[in-house]
């Protein structure tokens, strides 16, 4: 089997890095005209962030932390200011 593979880099605001390796064609499937292979793979890690944070707000048991609804909150801005919709109208989901 070959190694078909292609590799992004992750880095951090303290310098850190992660490489994420991905099978070769599956970026391009997700890839829209203009977009640029790592502007999806921000746009789909940026995604599934939101989907976590939502899903820790608002299907958990018991109390939300404060500080936990305001990080979902400008998540949430930050992906309808990115992606050009809102978090509900890209997921079919809402509250």
């Amino acid at each position: 089997m070959t190694d078909d593979t292609v590799t992004y880099t992750i880095e951090g605001p303290d310098g850190d890095s992660d490489d994420l390796e991905l099978p070769s064609g599956l970026v391009e499937l997700l890839q829209e005209e203009d977009d640029t292979r790592p502007t999806v793979v921000g746009d789909m890690a940026l995604i599934s962030l939101v989907q976590q944070v939502h899903g820790a707000v608002h299907h958990a048991q018991g109390e939300v932390d404060p500080e936990l609804e305001s990080i979902e909150e400008r998540a949430r801005e930050q992906f309808e200011e990115r992606l050009g919709i809102s978090f509900e109208q890209a997921t079919g989901h809402s509250h």
